[in-house]
């Protein structure tokens, strides 16, 4: 196995973190990491922008639902989906901006901005560095726009702790693979893989000293009680993304 390939299988999110910065060239080589990732059309509809004061790290450890390790970590990434760039582009070549309306335009920067937080997560762990994506940047999404003073049609979809560990941590067990990696057509009888997973899951947290519960119960309960995450709903709008054709 290459390196790369066991960055990749070796991953752990951190919660913890030590006393212990991170150095300016390491935070530019992970931004440029990201950056080279690909992108829609060659579009780079993505902006990132790094938080490392403690006041406004604790302030965004706040606003996503007080994840205590947001202002921990010596640096906080905000991943942004970024269409203020093309607009700019569009004007520069006298020509119209309207994809804000159309639906797909979100796919497409959600998707851009999960390529470069990839890039960015391979980038730090290759260094050593731990890392954990942060999905709560979106719980008060009109209060991260304004502290971060976002123009309309950038939108943060998602963030990202970097530090040096400060913990050991167990490899968290996937799914089988055959539950996620389907041939020529979907296999809808995953609940044998599900049932298996969830032993193994229920291992995983003896180890790590944590209440054993059922992956499956961890999801059910997520998605019964959160059917709605954040404020993007209404902030979507806000920020110039109409989407109309959603109520087509």
């Amino acid at each position: 196995m290459n390196e790369v390939l066991n960055t990749l299988k070796n991953h752990r999110s951190f919660r913890k973190y030590a006393d212990k910065p991170v150095e300016p060239d390491q935070l530019r080589m992970i931004i440029e990491a990201a950056q080279a990732a690909p992108s829609w059309v060659n579009g780079q509809q993505v902006t990132i922008i790094a938080v490392q004061n403690k006041e406004r790290r604790e302030k965004l450890a706040a606003l996503s639902g007080n994840q205590k390790h947001v202002a921990e970590a010596p640096v906080f990434l905000v991943f942004c989906m970024d269409f203020y760039r093309t607009k700019l582009a569009a004007g520069l070549e006298g020509q119209p901006f309207e994809a804000a309306a159309d639906a797909d335009v979100l796919l497409v920067g959600a998707v851009d901005a999960g390529i470069a937080l990839e890039s960015a997560v391979a980038a730090a762990e290759s260094m050593g560095l731990g890392i954990i994506p942060i999905g709560g940047i979106r719980r008060n999404t009109a209060e991260v726009i304004e502290l971060l003073e976002l123009p309309e049609y950038v939108f943060p979809v998602v963030g990202l702790c970097i530090g040096y560990p400060g913990e050991e941590l167990p490899k968290k067990p996937r799914l089988p693979l055959e539950a996620v990696y389907h041939q020529e057509r979907y296999n809808r009888e995953l609940e044998g893989s599900i049932r298996q997973y969830n032993a193994e899951f229920r291992e995983y947290l003896k180890s790590a000293g944590q209440t054993e519960r059922d992956w499956s119960a961890v999801i059910a309960h997520f998605y019964a009680l959160n059917p709605q995450y954040g404020d993007a709903g209404e902030t979507l709008p806000k920020q110039g993304f109409t989407c109309s054709n959603l109520q087509k």
